[in-house]
C-alpha cells in the first residue's frame, strides 16, 4: 500500500484557462497516510471524479504531481501505477464462475496457481461467498455481484490504493447498509488504502476515517466524520451533511455583536475579521423551544420517528429545530434557543468565530 501526496493540483479542462472559473479543479494540496480509510465527499460537479481520475493516471494533471511513497506518477499511465478500481456499476465477467472471476486479477499477472487459490479462498470468507464459488456471475443478484467486484479489487495484495467509485449507486437501498458494513469490516481485516468516492454522505461517513469534502472544484474541510458535523468549517459542509442540514441564517455583524432580526445572538467564541456576507449556522438537533428567546411560527412538523423536526419562520427565515417528545402544531407561536457554544458566524461562508480553549463542540 502506499502513502498518497497531492501537490499543487490544478485541472482545467479547457487549452487555456484564463481565471479559476475555468478550472474544475481549483489547487488540491493532500496527503492520504498509507492503510487509511478515505472518502471523497459532495454534489455532482464538484471535481470528485475528475480527482480520481488524475488519481488513476486516466487523465494528466493541468498542474501539480501526484507521488505514491513520495515517487513521482504524474506521468506514469494507469497499469504502472498499482490501482486496483471498482466501479458503479460491477465489472466482472458474466460467462465465468465467482472463483474465476476473483482468480483473474491474479492469473492475468502470472501469480503461482497455488497462491491464487490461497487467495481466492482468503477474499471468499471475507466476503462470505465460499458457497457461491462455483456458480456463473450472471446467474447472481445485483449486490452479489458488487461484492464480487469488490473482490477483484481487494484480491491483490500488491496494490498501492483501491479506490471506490459511486460503488453502491445501482444497489437496493435496503442491501447497501449490508454493502456499507462489509466494505468497513474489509478494510479493518486488510488495511488496504482505500479511497471511496461519492456524493452519499452516509455512505462517506460510515466507511472513512477521514472525509474530504469537495465544492466547486475546492476542498472545503477535511476531517473525522465528528469533526465535519460538529465544528462545520464552511457554511457548505454544515448543510451538505446532516440530516436536516446546519441551519445557515443571514445576520448582521456590528463590532462583534451579532443579531438574527433584531436579536443579539450569543456564539461559541470571539468574532474574526470584518466585511462580508455574515451569517449564523447552527444545527437543528442544537436549537430549542423554550419560554424565552426569538419569536417564531410554526410553518411545519415533521415526524421522523425518534424525533421530529419542527420547522418555524422568524419575519421571512425558516429555522429547523429538532425536538423530542411533544411538538407545538402547526400555525403555533414558539420561541427559539439557541445553544451558545454551537452557535458560529460565517464570514462569506467561513468560519469567523473562535473555538473557547479547552472546549468541545
Amino acid at each position: 500500500m502506499a502513502k498518497i501526496t497531492l501537490s499543487n493540483l490544478r485541472h482545467s479542462y479547457l487549452p487555456r484557462p484564463q481565471g479559476a472559473e475555468d478550472y474544475a479543479l481549483k489547487e488540491i494540496d493532500l496527503d492520504w497516510e498509507d492503510g487509511g480509510a478515505y472518502a471523497l465527499l459532495g454534489p455532482s460537479g464538484c471535481g470528485k471524479s475528475t480527482l480520481l481520475n488524475i488519481i488513476s493516471g486516466l487523465l494528466q494533471p493541468s498542474e501539480g504531481r501526484i507521488l505514491f511513497d513520495d515517487r513521482d506518477v504524474t506521468d506514469l499511465p494507469p497499469d504502472q501505477r498499482n490501482i486496483a478500481q471498482v466501479f458503479q456499476f460491477p465489472v466482472i465477467y458474466d460467462t465465468m464462475t465467482v472463483r474465476e472471476n476473483l482468480a483473474f486479477p491474479l492469473r492475468n499477472r502470472g501469480v503461482a496457481e497455488g497462491r491464487i487459490a490461497e487467495r481466492v479462498a482468503e477474499i471468499a470468507e471475507m466476503l462470505e461467498v465460499e458457497e457461491m464459488l462455483d456458480i456463473r456471475a450472471s446467474h447472481l443478484s445485483p449486490d452479489n455481484k458488487q461484492k464480487i467486484s469488490m473482490g477483484r479489487g481487494l484480491v491483490r495484495d500488491d496494490v498501492n490504493v483501491v479506490m471506490f467509485d459511486e460503488p453502491l449507486t445501482v444497489i437496493d437501498p435496503h442491501l447497501k447498509w449490508k454493502l456499507r458494513s462489509k466494505l468497513k469490516e474489509l478494510h479493518q481485516r486488510v488495511r488496504a488504502t482505500m479511497i471511496y468516492v461519492t456524493h452519499d454522505q452516509t455512505e462517506a461517513l460510515t466507511f472513512a476515517d477521514q472525509v474530504v469534502v469537495m465544492q466547486d472544484g475546492e476542498i472545503v474541510q477535511i476531517g473525522t466524520p465528528v469533526e465535519l458535523f460538529e465544528r462545520p468549517q464552511h457554511t457548505f459542509v454544515g448543510h451538505f451533511i446532516g440530516s436536516p442540514g446546519m441551519n445557515v441564517l443571514a445576520a448582521e455583524d456590528s463590532g462583534g455583536k451579532v443579531t438574527f432580526h433584531g436579536h443579539t445572538v450569543a456564539l461559541e467564541g470571539a468574532v474574526t475579521g470584518a466585511g462580508g456576507t455574515t451569517q449564523i449556522g447552527i444545527r437543528p438537533e442544537f436549537v430549542t423551544l423554550s419560554d424565552a428567546g426569538i419569536e417564531a411560527r410554526v410553518s411545519k412538523v415533521a415526524d421522523v420517528g425518534r424525533h421530529s423536526v419542527v420547522e418555524a419562520v422568524v419575519g421571512d427565515t425558516s429555522v429547523k429545530a429538532i425536538i423530542e417528545g411533544d411538538v407545538p402544531g402547526q400555525g403555533e407561536t414558539v420561541h427559539l434557543a439557541f445553544r451558545p457554544d454551537q452557535t458560529r458566524l460565517y464570514r462569506d461562508g467561513w468560519i469567523a468565530t473562535e473555538q473557547q480553549t479547552g472546549a468541545r463542540s
